[in-house]
């Protein structure tokens, strides 16, 4: 353990090794002496970066030594890095700050767009070659995708369809009993499921089950650079992986809707029995007498459209993952807000349009 001696009061002499295994005791001694003393390391047999690093840090004159260690001193102490001085920003500069990260935040959304109308224009492009040729077309990849977003889906759909038409009726009973119009529950089930409810929600359940699964797929594929193979061997990935998936979903979403809006009215129906009395029959004949097919295909004629959307967005994050599983997982839920988010977006147009059309 390294020695110490006062020699004077402005002095401190070290002696011994000053290395990893002393630092505490040395670092003890220097606490104990004066502020402004300098520090004596003539008598210093050993010295490792250790202690050359306690010998910096503490801001004292280091005086004696061969040249060795005081070469390792400098070294070391050239090495550390500067106190860095914050300043108080003023009310300007914290104002620059907001407008300089709105306009990054501007220009970032206005790049996503553009690359996603760029990846738009792609597919689109690879879609009217394929229907061009249609031998092009991967017929097994297109039926295992069918089954895996179409028919897996559909008892997570069928509940979903069940448990709205049931809060629907239950709640509308609920409101309409005071006004003693009753009947009119099966009117409220039946166009707040065939037209809205039944498609969107499943839309919703399709984009954060398909969309990150798409984005899981290809990303994974992208880390293990088994894309970059395929253009390697001349393939194109589009064609490969993105058009089988946008076919496969653009087919199914409509049937899945057509599933839900069948579960949500059977729900509907049940509940209407069990909360007021009205029986399946009377349930069929209002149901018949005033809804009419076209509010079921209102509803239906939006799942192409959501289809396309949650298809394309998870394509798209999965081809931008990049080598690191942080990436995917990034990737993967920016896929799943971004599909619902549209969605939404899109539901809400195409509602403004029917009723401006009076559709």
């Amino acid at each position: 353990m390294a020695e110490t001696t006062t020699l004077a009061k402005s002095t401190l002499a070290l002696s011994g090794p000053v290395t990893l295994a002393t630092l505490g005791a040395v670092r003890a001694r220097l606490d104990k002496a004066a502020a402004d003393a300098a520090v004596d390391v003539s008598a210093v047999t050993r010295l490792d970066t250790a202690g050359a690093w306690l010998l910096s840090a503490t801001g004292r004159r280091v005086e004696g030594g061969d040249e060795a260690q005081r070469l390792l001193i400098r070294t070391v102490g050239d090495a550390m890095p500067s106190a860095v001085k914050v300043e108080p920003r003023g009310l300007g500069q914290r104002a620059g700050d907001v407008l300089a990260g709105v306009g990054m935040a501007v220009g970032g959304f206005l790049a996503a767009t553009a690359q996603s109308l760029g990846f738009l224009g792609v597919v689109m492009a690879r879609l009217a070659a394929t229907l061009a040729r249609p031998r092009r077309l991967r017929l097994t990849a297109l039926v295992h995708h069918m089954q895996d977003v179409g028919l897996n889906a559909v008892p997570i759909v069928a509940l979903m369809g069940f448990l709205i038409g049931v809060v629907l009726a239950f709640q509308g009973a609920a409101q309409l009993r005071q006004f003693g119009a009753e009947v009119f529950v099966v009117d409220l089930i039946a166009v707040s499921i065939l037209r809205e409810l039944g498609i969107l929600l499943t839309a919703i359940i399709v984009a954060g089950r398909s969309a990150s699964a798409f984005t899981a797929a290809i990303g994974s594929m992208k880390m293990r650079e088994e894309i970059d193979a395929m253009r390697v061997l001349g393939l194109d990935p589009i064609e490969l992986l993105v058009l089988p998936r946008l076919l496969a979903l653009v087919i199914m979403l409509p049937i899945l809707g057509m599933v839900a809006n069948l579960s949500g009215l059977f729900g509907g129906g049940l509940m209407a029995w069990i909360e007021l009395g009205i029986s399946p029959s009377q349930f069929r004949t209002q149901l018949l007498a005033d809804v009419d097919a076209a509010q079921a295909l209102v509803g239906l004629s939006k799942a192409p459209v959501f289809a396309a959307i949650i298809a394309l967005v998870g394509c798209q994050q999965g081809l931008l993952v990049e080598g690191d599983a942080e990436s995917l997982g990034m990737r993967t839920s920016r896929a799943v807000v971004i599909a619902i988010f549209l969605v939404i977006v899109v539901d809400a147009l195409f509602s403004v349009f029917f009723a401006v059309w009076g559709v």
